[in-house]
């Protein structure tokens, strides 16, 4: 009874932000909002891949200052996860758009953007801890690399075919609901809890994911284009969760032969440089 209140009440004060026929975009507006992000990915992915060629893959930060790491790791977030966050994106700034205009609209746009880029961060905050743990470790112990890199697809596995990543993955495959439910979010700051809450889920449904480039390296620009396809397919494809559930089951047998193979670990050995393979 309470949640068909709260469903009425949201609906009644503002209705989300969808197409004609309950679609999340029209059409024309659909190909002209993916042609824009294109613009913005395709200039994220160059700058990602300039920088990935010039420091190479190694253990670790590889000696970045935090402040480099976050601008890189926001950068590199973008050209992975903006693909396939947009329908839900584009259709919340295109209900900001009907409902603001000037200034305002360009404030309640960038708080979107700033709530999602926000959690994106605090998540790079740890996977720098982690990569300055285990950085630290395979320079002091180079025979722990095997055991970190088991480690980190074990724990990647287990996270995908665990029911955090299943409740995430729900999340952003569904997001009409979830727009019905941003709708009854109340001001202040309104479209920075938005993007704070589904930068949040983003973050739940790619996390085990994002773990694999402690083995394969944090600026492996293979690696990065291979999560990437994996991230976009999972959340947009009709079955994208058993191919969540296959890449869960392809991680925990990397596990078992990372153990014995250390070509599966070129971000747990020394630095080389990129030629495109992982």
């Amino acid at each position: 009874m309470r949640h068909s209140r709260t469903s009425a009440f949201a609906s009644a004060r503002s209705p989300a932000p969808t197409g004609a026929g309950g679609g999340l975009l029209p059409a024309r507006e659909l190909a002209a909002a993916w042609f824009l992000i294109v613009l913005i990915a395709v200039p994220a992915w160059v700058l990602t891949i300039g920088q990935a060629r010039d420091m190479g893959v190694a253990p670790g930060t590889m000696g970045m200052a935090l402040p480099l790491f976050l601008l890189l790791w926001v950068t590199m977030t973008a050209a992975m996860m903006l693909p396939s966050m947009a329908p839900v994106a584009l259709t919340w700034v295109r209900g900001i758009g009907r409902r603001s205009s000037g200034r305002r609209r360009t404030v309640r746009t960038a708080e979107f953007v700033g709530g999602y880029l926000l959690v994106w961060t605090a998540f790079g905050l740890l996977a720098y801890a982690a990569l300055a743990l285990t950085g630290g470790l395979v320079d002091d112990r180079p025979a722990a690399g095997r055991w970190i890199g088991a480690a980190a697809f074990l724990l990647a596995g287990l996270y995908q075919l665990g029911p955090l990543k299943n409740v995430c993955l729900r999340h952003c495959r569904d997001p009409m609901s979830h727009l019905v439910r941003y709708a009854g979010f109340r001001q202040p700051v309104r479209d920075l809890r938005v993007g704070v809450h589904h930068g949040a889920y983003c973050v739940g449904c790619c996390a085990g994911l994002m773990v694999v480039l402690i083995p394969l390296g944090v600026m492996n620009v293979a690696a990065m284009a291979g999560l990437a396809v994996v991230v976009f397919v999972e959340k947009l494809w009709s079955r994208g969760r058993l191919l969540a559930r296959g890449v869960g089951v392809a991680f925990l047998v990397l596990a078992v032969l990372a153990l014995f193979q250390d070509w599966l670990l070129p971000g747990l050995r020394g630095t080389m440089p990129m030629t495109g393979g992982m």
